[in-house]
């Protein structure tokens, strides 16, 4: 009897069990309300643009060259080295100038001798007035030939035509000197600019003065790019026309470098919100909107950013308010007052 009634409260401990009331789970509408900022998604328009690749160059550079003929002597110039503008770079030997120069001396000599001993005579009116002037010409000549001789002496001194930095040494000690035959080779590094060669279809929405973007690898923001030179004429190979554009001093440029400019192609419209709308949760894009007071989880994909703002390609509407402060501590469903 014992056995009997023991297996029957047993068998009633499911049944009472059942009959308990389940615990309530706690879900997001019994969390607090969060004081939330927010902002209206809008569709606007800016002006789309495509990407150009181009290099930076030094907006002032020269090849320098000897204007006479003769064998280097010194060569000063190191490439790297910084020169203001009159520094001696190198010399070339001047032994004929020098001669030539020396000689037209001698000649200048005698004629002024001779001009003086004749400008006596033609005081007494023993000389008459074509034999003074043949012996003024012959002086002016003379003096002529000097300055030049002078002139191309100075030319044996190679100097830096302005401030800047050497960047290659073409050659040395002991090579040979001679008009057209470069040197050496100096840019200013304190002015860039960057060249691209722009397609057709661009070309005509790009004027003088336009600010472009531009990127430059190494620099972590855009750089305000302007239009100071556009070709006339494309080339009938490529098709594209080049264009220059001057940089603002930026640290970490130099010539040579890697860029891309933004031109304009036309006009797009996108939805945009504000930039810290949108948080980041794992490799999902997501957004808090605020409708009927309560925050709702928004999955999104976004585009281009502009500014403080970033473009919307899908999950949101244009006209919906999204939370834009306070967002990363709100889960779905959580009531939210929006700040007036």
């Amino acid at each position: 009897m014992n056995t009997l009634l023991l297996w029957v409260l047993v068998a009633a401990i499911p049944l009472f069990s059942g009959c308990q009331k389940p615990q309530e789970s706690k879900t997001p509408a019994g969390l607090p309300a969060a004081t939330v900022e927010v902002r209206v998604v809008e569709r606007k328009t800016r002006a789309a643009t495509e990407e150009v690749v181009g290099t930076l160059r030094a907006r002032l550079q020269s090849v320098i060259e000897a204007k006479v003929s003769g064998k280097i002597e010194r060569m000063l110039a190191v490439p790297g080295r910084k020169v203001s503008r009159g520094d001696l770079l190198a010399t070339v030997e001047a032994g004929e100038v020098q001669s030539r120069l020396e000689q037209a001396l001698a000649l200048r000599e005698q004629a002024g001798a001779d001009l003086k001993r004749l400008a006596l005579l033609f005081q007494q009116n023993i000389l008459s007035q074509s034999e003074y002037d043949a012996a003024q010409s012959r002086f002016r000549v003379a003096d002529a030939s000097v300055k030049e001789g002078e002139t191309l002496l100075g030319y044996t001194r190679v100097t830096a035509p302005f401030d800047g930095t050497i960047t290659r040494k073409r050659a040395d000690v002991g090579d040979l000197a001679a008009p057209g035959k470069p040197l050496l080779e100096m840019e200013d590094s304190t002015t860039l600019r960057i060249e691209s060669d722009a397609p057709e279809g661009i070309l005509g929405r790009l004027a003088l003065g336009d600010k472009l973007p531009v990127r430059i690898a190494g620099v972590d923001y855009d750089l305000e790019g302007v239009v100071s030179e556009i070709a006339p004429a494309a080339d009938p190979g490529s098709r594209t026309s080049l264009v220059k554009l001057d940089l603002p001093p930026a640290k970490g440029l130099h010539s040579g470098q890697f860029g891309r400019v933004s031109m304009p192609v036309g006009e797009t419209s996108a939805l945009r919100a504000p930039a810290s709308a949108v948080l980041q949760r794992g490799q999902m894009e997501v957004v808090f909107v605020s409708t009927g007071n309560r925050a709702q989880l928004r999955l999104v994909k976004t585009g281009k950013q502009i500014g403080a703002e970033v473009e919307i390609v899908s999950g949101l509407d244009a006209g919906e308010w999204v939370v834009v402060q306070g967002a990363a501590g709100l889960k779905d469903g959580q009531p939210v007052l929006p700040k007036p």
